[in-house]
C-alpha cells in the first residue's frame, strides 16, 4: 500500500471526486490544517484517514502526513482537484522501481488560465536558481511528488511553510539523490476551492518569500 498525503485547508468541494479517483493500492491521508468548511468530515465520509495539524503551514501539514504514513513509498499531492490521482503510479514508479530516490511532477496545464502568469513566472525563476544551486535537472517546484518515507525523514527538513518543497529538492541534491521529473496534467481546481499560492498575487509573493529564505541558507 502506498500512502498519499493530502495537505488540506478548506478543500471540501474537491475531496469527494478526488478520493473517488484514488487508484488501487494508494491510500489517502488527509491532513486537515485549519479547515473551517468541514473538510475533515467530508474526507472521513469518503473513506480517507484524517489527521489534524494545528501548526499552520504547508510544510507542517506535509511533515505530519509523512510521520503518519506507513514505511515505504509515500506520495504528496494537493487536495484541491488540480491533479489527477490516476497519475500517481506514474510519479511513484521510479521510486518503487529503484530508479530514483525522489520523483516530482512537472505541471503541464491542460487549458489556458489554469496556471496564472505571475505564479508560472515565479516558479520558473525559482527552478532556474535551483538548477544553478544544486545541478538538479528540474523545472518545477511542484506539489506532487513521491519518495521513501525513511529517506524523507532522514533529510530532516525544517521548513514548515511554503519553502518546504524547495528545501526538499535542495536537500535531495546535497544528499546525492537521483531525482526524476515526470510530466503530470495540471487541471482546473474544483469549483469552490482556491489555491493558497497561485490563487492570488499575495499568496505567490508569500511563497516566493519563504522559498527565497530557503535558497539563501
Amino acid at each position: 500500500m502506498t500512502d498519499v498525503v493530502l495537505p488540506c485547508r478548506n478543500e471540501a468541494p474537491a475531496l469527494p471526486g478526488l478520493l473517488a479517483r484514488m487508484p488501487a493500492g494508494y491510500r489517502a491521508i488527509v491532513v486537515d490544517n485549519g479547515s473551517t468548511d468541514g473538510s475533515a468530515a467530508v474526507a472521513r465520509a469518503h473513506g480517507a484517514r484524517v489527521i489534524t495539524v494545528t501548526e499552520p503551514g504547508y510544510g507542517a501539514a506535509v511533515h505530519a502526513g509523512v510521520l503518519a504514513a506507513d514505511d515505504g513509498v509515500v506520495c504528496v499531492m494537493d487536495a484541491d482537484g488540480s491533479f489527477d490521482p490516476a497519475q500517481l503510479p506514474a510519479v511513484a514508479g521510479p521510486v518503487h522501481d529503484g530508479d530514483a530516490e525522489l520523483a516530482t511532477g512537472r505541471r503541464r496545464p491542460v487549458a489556458r488560465g489554469v496556471w496564472p502568469v505571475h505564479a508560472r513566472a515565479a516558479n520558473a525563476l525559482l527552478a532556474h536558481r535551483l538548477r544553478r544551486t544544486t545541478g538538479l535537472d528540474v523545472h518545477d517546484i511542484g506539489p506532487m511528488r513521491a519518495a521513501r518515507r525513511s529517506g524523507l525523514l532522514a533529510l530532516d527538513l525544517r521548513d514548515r511553510r511554503f519553502g518546504y518543497p524547495l528545501e526538499l529538492l535542495i536537500a535531495a541534491g546535497r544528499a546525492g539523490w537521483r531525482v526524476a521529473e515526470i510530466d503530470v496534467d495540471y487541471l482546473p481546481r474544483a469549483a469552490g476551492t482556491r489555491s493558497k499560492v497561485t490563487g492570488t498575487a499575495l499568496g505567490t509573493a508569500r511563497a516566493i518569500r519563504d522559498m527565497s529564505r530557503v535558497l539563501s541558507r
